[in-house]
This record gives C-alpha cells, sequence and structure tokens, in this order.
C-alpha cells in the first residue's frame, strides 16, 4: 500500500510539473491552428475596416484555381520526394562509411556536421556567391575545363536543382547524424557472429544493419518531409521564386499572399492546404514507427 501510494504520488508530481509547459506549447499549437482554419473561411483582409465576411470554401476553391499555388505545390511535393531521397540515401552512405573506420572518425564527423550546424540565411547567401554568373567560384571552375558560365539561379532548367542540391549539402549531415546514432545501438555481436558464419560486407548491411535501424530511417524521413515542407529561407533569398516560378513554394506563396499581400484569410486557407499536405506524407511513416515501437 505504501509503495502503491508513493507510486501515485511521484505520478502526480510529474504531471504537476510538465502541465505548465504542455498547457504554454499547446496554446502555442492550437490557437494558432483554430485561428487558422477559422480565417480561411472568410475574406479577411488585414487593412480593412469592416469585419471578415465567411465566404465558405470560396478561398479553396480560388487558390485550386490559381496557376501559380498550384505550380507552387507541385514545386513543393517534387522538392520533398527528391530531397527526402537524397539526404536519406546520401546520410546511410555517410553513416555505414564514418563508422566503417577504426580510427579518425571522431574528426570526419565533426567535419560531416558543419554545414547543418550554420543558419539557412548563412548557407544561401554563401552559396548565393559560389553560384554567381560572373565572379562564382563554380562558373570559374568550369571555366577552366572550357565549359561557358552558367547563370545557375536565374535559369529555369537549373535554379530548381542548384536549390535541391544546397539543401542537400546542408541537411544530408543530420540524416547522418541520426542514422549513425542509430547504428550505435546494433549488438556487435550480431556482426561477430555474421562474420564467423562468412557472411560479407553486403549480407551484413542487408541482414543486421538495415533492420536495426529501421525506426531511425523513418525518424529521418518523417523529420525531413516536414521540415522540407517548410522550405522559405534559400527560395526567398536566392530565386524569390523565379524564374517564371519555376522555384516557388507553399510557404513562399503563403507568405506573399499573407504577410506582403495582407489577405490573411486567402492566406490562411492555403497554410491549411500545406498542413494537410503535411499530414498526408507524414501519416504513413508515423503508423510504422508506432507498430514498431
Amino acid at each position: 500500500m505504501i509503495r502503491g501510494a508513493k507510486v501515485e504520488n511521484s505520478k502526480r508530481f510529474a504531471v504537476l510539473m510538465t502541465s505548465p509547459t504542455i498547457l504554454i506549447m499547446a496554446a502555442f499549437t492550437v490557437f494558432p491552428l483554430i485561428f487558422t482554419l477559422v480565417y480561411s473561411f472568410t475574406d479577411y483582409y488585414f487593412l480593412t475596416r469592416s469585419a471578415p465576411k465567411i465566404v465558405g470554401f470560396y478561398n479553396f476553391i480560388d487558390l485550386f484555381g490559381n496557376v501559380y499555388f498550384r505550380q507552387a505545390i507541385f514545386n513543393t511535393v517534387k522538392f520533398v520526394i527528391l530531397a527526402v531521397i537524397a539526404e536519406t540515401s546520401l546520410g546511410l552512405f555517410l553513416a555505414v562509411f564514418i563508422n566503417s573506420f577504426k580510427s579518425g572518425g571522431k574528426i570526419l564527423r565533426t567535419v560531416i556536421l558543419l554545414p547543418v550546424l550554420m543558419p539557412p540565411v548563412t548557407v544561401a547567401l554563401m552559396w548565393q556567391t559560389m553560384l554567381s554568373n560572373n565572379y562564382g567560384i563554380i562558373n570559374q571552375l568550369l571555366s577552366l575545363i572550357g565549359i561557358a558560365p552558367v547563370n545557375w539561379l536565374m535559369d529555369i532548367k537549373t535554379a530548381f536543382y542548384a536549390i535541391l542540391v544546397i539543401d542537400i549539402w546542408q541537411y544530408s549531415p543530420l540524416a547522418f547524424l541520426l542514422i549513425y546514432a542509430s547504428m550505435q545501438t546494433i549488438p556487435l555481436v550480431q556482426y561477430e557472429a555474421a562474420k564467423i558464419d562468412g557472411a560479407g560486407f553486403w549480407v551484413q548491411f542487408t541482414r543486421i544493419t538495415l533492420p536495426n535501424i529501421t525506426a531511425g530511417l523513418l525518424m529521418v524521413i518523417l523529420m525531413r518531409t516536414i521540415d522540407t515542407f517548410r522550405l522559405f529561407d534559400k527560395v526567398n533569398i536566392l530565386t524569390k521564386g523565379g524564374p517564371a516560378n519555376s522555384t516557388a513554394t507553399m510557404t513562399q506563396f503563403i507568405y506573399q499572399q499573407g504577410v506582403r499581400g495582407l489577405k490573411v484569410g486567402y492566406g490562411s486557407a492555403a497554410s491549411i492546404v500545406m498542413t494537410v499536405l503535411v499530414l498526408l506524407f507524414s501519416v504513413s511513416y508515423v503508423r510504422r514507427m508506432l507498430r514498431q515501437n
């Protein structure tokens, strides 16, 4: 009885101590979501003096009739798929490669993690200089082998992929870190037994490494999917959605309409659409993670 009372008291104490944080987090999460959902059904314009009028699904219908918004959805989804696949694959390769080192791994880990420690704005400005049409180091290196300078950020054929490469360069180290941490939990006994049985690298990788780090891989995919949907800084600094709307993203469209254009109702509707897309992309990964746990 005494032990049960102590357990109950400890649970109450834990709830009491965490309640303020939970309430604050809920307030900063639930209220903006409700605010956005309510105003997505109105014609709320920030500078108008009249009260917002309910327009039903007009904002959503107008959004999907907007060619620029449809292009922004296509660009965002395409970017998410390519970036997540590339970053997860490269992170997995780096994790396996670094994990094979018996010495010197700490130095390599530090060097690899440098890009992810830099703010996105700094990364964008750095790459903007490197990709400059006139004095960028990339074009200077290409000129050494006889290739004409490329206007990377203003050419409709290259602008999207230039931003994609920058994002992969910055966030593949994050995928590497999470996957590498998962690999450290694999019992060494499994690898030793496999070596005794004569298993080679590929067999060890497919039969031991991958099954043991599945949860880590799913976490990487989930985190990068959610975060990549929010791509804004690099696009806004490097191309502002151009050329010809080829690099426009949903977050930039929301910024242009809701923040710069002050069309709060219209921008809120676009935010709801993006939230639904994020949930659709994420729900399958969440289900798999819950099944494994």
